[in-house]
């Protein structure tokens, strides 16, 4: 989900010079255009391309955890098992570190076209909608995210590893996402020498200029183990020191796997 890339002119450089900055505070057709050029040049150049994975996130009544778990055990379950949906389900979270009774939902979609099916026969379908709907009372707030893989690491399959998983969520400043590439490529390559990131993924839909990454561990020691070696590794001290030269903000949440999750 490439090593080092060299960016490509996206516009012109003389059709640039007569984008002013007035027109650009002020979203002009040109403006307009040059944005959309760069975001598409970005996910061509640093995406995987082939799927898109849907990062659903639920807030639930502390008091209805449990039976929210239920509802969207069935839910998740029943769609991902229904072959005519085309949906597959990467996996099914509960935050133990962060913010509390959130649930995170990952989705993987055969691109757009698939997002676009599964969708519509969601809507169609009496049974896949109602159990949808039976989810709804627990929850006190929702969020949707479309997300492409980084062409150097795609998501692992489903597996049975044990233990807790890290995400991680960071906010880009604008126009930065291929020298994020760039650096995290070597980052990783350095931190897999102890253990592979179970998936990396840039936003594409709904909150814009966000990349993740999620690791899996042992448990927490473990975790700060591993961190503590990387330090000793060529490339990670560098990685983390663009990080916050890149990154607006960063988020980073423990999670559990909930029972029905094919990565656990």
């Amino acid at each position: 989900m490439l090593s080092v890339l060299a960016r490509p002119s996206l516009v012109p450089a003389l059709s640039r010079r007569f984008i002013s900055v007035q027109s650009l505070l002020h979203g002009s057709p040109e403006a307009k255009v040059a944005g959309d050029l760069e975001i598409l040049q970005h996910s061509r150049l640093v995406g995987r391309g082939k799927y898109v994975h849907g990062f659903e996130v639920h807030r639930v009544r502390p008091e209805k955890a449990e039976e929210y778990k239920e509802a969207a055990c069935r839910f998740y379950t029943n769609i991902k098992n229904d072959p005519q949906m085309g949906v597959k389900l990467t996996g099914s979270w509960e935050v133990v570190v962060g913010e509390m009774d959130t649930f995170v939902h990952i989705l993987e979609y055969e691109n757009y076209g698939g997002y676009d099916k599964t969708s519509r026969l969601l809507r169609e379908s009496k049974q896949h909608w109602e159990e949808h709907q039976a989810m709804l009372p627990y929850i006190t707030s929702r969020t949707s995210q479309l997300n492409q893989e980084f062409a150097f690491f795609p998501t692992a399959p489903p597996r049975e590893q044990g233990g807790i998983f890290e995400l991680r969520s960071y906010q880009l400043k604008a126009g930065r996402l291929l020298e994020w590439e760039t650096t995290w490529y070597v980052g990783i390559e350095a931190r897999r020498k102890f253990v592979a990131p179970v998936g990396a993924w840039f936003s594409q839909v709904g909150l814009l200029h966000e990349v993740h990454h999620m690791w899996q561990y042992p448990s927490l020691e473990a975790r700060k183990e591993i961190r503590e070696k990387a330090w000793q590794l060529d490339g990670w001290a560098e990685t983390v020191s663009k990080t916050t030269q890149l990154a607006k903000s960063m988020d980073s949440f423990i999670l559990v796997p909930l029972s029905f999750s094919p990565l656990k």
